[in-house]
This record gives structure tokens, sequence and C-alpha cells, in this order.
């Protein structure tokens, strides 16, 4: 089937959701985005989405249901993308499978190692994994700022089993209306490095409620996210995952020593998002929602004390995301003299 005449959907429509939606609408593509905000919903209904972009605002009319409109529908689509916080995918993926194609297939625009879990709930048959670099940021329902252009958002896609099939050529085609796109014969290792990545800068800012940039220029903070690069590393070494390249990188950016390397992914990163972005851990602890960095920097810190690598500004900025997701610390500047203490603390071997 020609990619437009495929039905696909987009669940879970924040900032990430949203964008994808409005570049595959003005495509062409029949797209419905699917969320649970009833505000948002109802705000895309009448006025479509609004996506704000650092040198121009676009409106995109689109199709949005709420979650409980796909019992009253009841459509079949041939390509769910899901965008929903890595906390959602078991509840979600469970929702959207009666309505996924037998030969459809889910896509993952999410951080964190979510593939597996996805997989045990539509079938690995009906499974290809994603890496995503898009930045963007959402409070106000039908209405995003964008911090990365067409020309800096990058995605990586891959099935599980290291094959290049027609389909995934397919959902590049797709995807190539939202950003660049590379596919990759390791995903769990494209989606490893950028949960390394992750670690380095969403689970060090999220602390401190800085935009990304300021809280990168912060006395120590270099030294602190190499040292967080490098434990991630280690634990994905002993996992069995190799580094792959990713926001766009080539193979001899991502050669030479480890630090360099991460250095690399760091400022590459910095400078697709711009001075102007914060980190979504900062997004989810303003809503009072609980942040995703149990399944990065926490995964990271679970999986060293199984393997017995010391991971300890993973497992102390896991701590301290913790303490804010539970309302007993508040995200502030100052988390960054208490993460050091903490580091300096947590054995080290």
């Amino acid at each position: 089937m020609s990619v437009q005449h495929q039905k696909i959907a987009i669940l879970g429509t924040g900032s990430i959701g949203s964008c994808v939606g409005a570049d595959l609408t003005r495509a062409g593509l029949d797209v419905t985005l699917i969320d649970q905000w009833p505000e948002h919903v109802e705000a895309m209904k009448a006025k479509g989405v609004t996506i704000q972009f650092p040198d121009e605002d676009v409106n995109v009319p689109v199709t949005a249901w709420h979650l409980c409109e796909l019992a009253e529908h009841m459509p079949t689509f041939d390509i769910v993308f899901l965008c929903f916080k890595s906390n959602d995918t078991k509840w979600a993926c469970a929702l959207i499978e009666p309505y996924l194609k037998e030969d459809g297939v889910l896509v993952g625009l999410q951080n964190g190692m979510n593939n597996e879990m996805i997989a045990g709930i539509v079938g690995r048959g009906r499974t290809v994994g994603a890496v995503v670099e898009l930045s963007g940021e959402m409070f106000t329902p039908g209405l995003v700022q964008r911090d990365t252009t067409y020309e800096k958002t990058w995605f990586g896609l891959g099935e599980l089993d290291g094959s290049i099939t027609p389909r995934l050529k397919d959902v590049q085609e797709i995807m190539q209306n939202v950003a660049r796109i590379d596919l990759t014969e390791n995903i769990e290792g494209a989606k490893w490095t950028k949960l390394v990545a992750n670690t380095m800068l969403m689970g060090l800012t999220g602390l401190l409620g800085l935009k990304t940039w300021e809280a990168s220029q912060l006395p120590g903070m270099k030294e602190l996210a190499i040292q967080a690069g490098r434990e991630s590393v280690a634990v994905g070494k002993a996992l069995g995952y190799s580094l792959e390249p990713v926001f766009g990188m080539n193979a001899d950016e991502f050669a030479g020593a480890t630090d360099e390397v991460l250095l690399n992914a760091m400022n590459t990163l910095l400078g697709h998002i711009g001075k102007n972005a914060t980190t979504a851990a900062i997004h989810d602890h303003i809503k009072g929602r609980q942040s995703e960095m149990s399944h990065i920097t926490g995964v990271v810190a679970e999986k060293g004390q199984e393997f017995g690598i010391a991971t300890p500004v993973n497992t102390a900025s896991t701590a301290l995301d913790k303490r804010i997701n539970e309302g007993t610390l508040d995200m502030d500047p100052s988390n960054f003299g208490l993460l050091k203490s903490m580091v300096e603390s947590l054995p080290n071997r």
C-alpha cells in the first residue's frame, strides 16, 4: 500500500506528538492525533495545532480524538507512532493494540529502552524502534514551542532484528516530512546512545529548573556530565550494547576516546536544541507530573548495581529526581551543590 493511503495514528500529542502529527498532516497523509489531555484535544478540534518555530509560527488543522473516541470510531491503523512518556508505555500499547492492523507497525518515538515492552504487547513483528531528537515545550492546549528547526531535527529508525526491510523504508519515507531520517542495523545500541546523552543532560539539568544551555555552563557541570556518560556507557557495554552514531553525526565523530565521543554528542545536541530549550523533566516537574528519569538515569543506576558497576552520578541524580517527584525537594539551581556532594559520598568503584 502506498504511504499516502496508510492510516496513521499519533498516540500521545505532547510537544513531540503534536509536532509529528502536524508535519504529517501538512504532508497530506491520513493522520489522527489521539491524547488524554481533554483541553488539548478540544483546542486541536477547534483551532488545529500551532507550532512556534524559532523563526515562524505554523497553524495546522488536524483530526484529533480523545482516548475514549477510539471505542466510538473503531478504527484500524497501519502505523501508530507512540509519543507518550515511558511511564505510559504499557497501558498505551494495551489500549491501541486492538486498533493496530495485523500487519501494522507501532513505532515508539520515546526516550528510554521500551522496545521489548512494546513488542511484548503488540508483538515483535509489529514493532519498529526509533531514536528521537526533537526538542519542544508545551504548556498551553493546542500550542507547541518547537526548539529544533527542521534542519536540526533527526530520527533514527531500525527493525529489532537489525534488518533493513521495505516497511522500514516506508516509515522512513513518512517521517522524512518531520526530520532527517537515518536507518540503523543497531537500533538498541542507538537508543542506548541517546539514553547516554540524556543521562548527561536531562538527568542533571532536570534537577535545577534552568535552561539546558545555562545549566551546561555551570562550573563543574561538564565534568559531571562526562562522568554520568562514562557510567552509562559502562553499563550499556555490560548489557551488550555498542555505541551508534546519533543526532545525524557520522562514524568518524564517534571514533576515538570515550570522553571525546561523549563530549561530541553532548555539544551536538546542545547546538541543535538552541539556548532557549528546557529539558522534558523540568516540564514534568512544573506540571506536577512524574518525570520519566526512572526509565533513563534510573535504569543505569539499577543495572549498574546488578553488574557491580559504580554509577554515583546516575544514582544521585535519580534519587534527587525522585524527591522532586514526591514533593520533598524543590527543583532549584541549588540542587547542583547537593548533587555534587551526594556524588562525592557514593563509591566510585
